[in-house]
């Protein structure tokens, strides 16, 4: 079973929403990732950065070490770094776009993904189909929510990217990334999910060994 997937969104009835909400449903949150923690997690432009200036110095030092002139060293550089830092640019103007795109959004039924640069796609998650959600420290102050899903309920990895959970690609975790009210949500969540399941479960936390596995918080208590 796959989650409702709407590719209509040109016209948006609602920011982040690609119809009206049915009676009895209502937006208990809305939210969109820190841009500037996605380029440095999901573009790795920090990563980027080093290995750039490694680089240059090397070329520095290696123009420098055959000529042993100052000028030729530098302007040795004058033609690598003008790319070095368009590549860059282009990293951070692509973690800007995909939080410039994406909307989150919780009600008391459900999540809604919309997300997608070129393709705007929304993937509705009732929150029936959660069986748990997990945080994960982001950096800078901000969390990622992971969400996993029922058994039989999946989404390709690659059309959720960057807002899966790294290398979870056999059982795909759908993930709210760099959120920096990420507690609020998780809160917000768990009481939700509790009334829509009709069992207790407490707010999702960090995940003390993330590379363990989630430490299941939305479940029967």
């Amino acid at each position: 079973m796959k989650p409702q997937v709407s590719r209509e969104h040109e016209f948006e009835a609602q920011y982040g929403l690609p119809e009206a909400l049915p009676s009895g449903e209502r937006i208990l949150w809305q939210g969109t990732p820190d841009w500037k923690v996605l380029a440095r997690r999901v573009f790795h432009v920090n990563k980027v950065a080093v290995y750039f200036a490694l680089m240059l110095a090397w070329r520095f030092a290696s123009t420098y070490a055959d000529t042993q002139s100052m000028i030729n060293a530098f302007a040795s550089l004058a033609w690598l770094a003008p790319f070095f830092a368009l590549g860059l640019g282009l990293l951070l103007l692509l973690g800007w776009w995909s939080a410039r795109t994406t909307a989150y959004t919780l009600t008391n039924k459900r999540i809604v993904m919309r997300i997608g640069i070129v393709l705007t796609v929304t993937y509705n998650l009732p929150l029936s189909r959660i069986e748990s959600a997990d945080l994960h420290a982001a950096g800078s102050g901000c969390q990622d929510i992971a969400l996993t899903l029922e058994r039989g309920t999946n989404i390709a990895w690659l059309h959720l990217w960057p807002h899966v959970r790294p290398w979870r690609v056999a059982k795909t975790q759908p993930m709210l990334r760099a959120l920096a009210d990420a507690q609020v949500v998780s809160a917000l969540l768990a009481g939700a999910w509790s009334e829509v399941n009709g069992v207790a479960a407490t707010p999702a936390r960090t995940a003390a060994e993330p590379a363990r596995g989630l430490h299941p918080q939305l479940v029967a208590q």
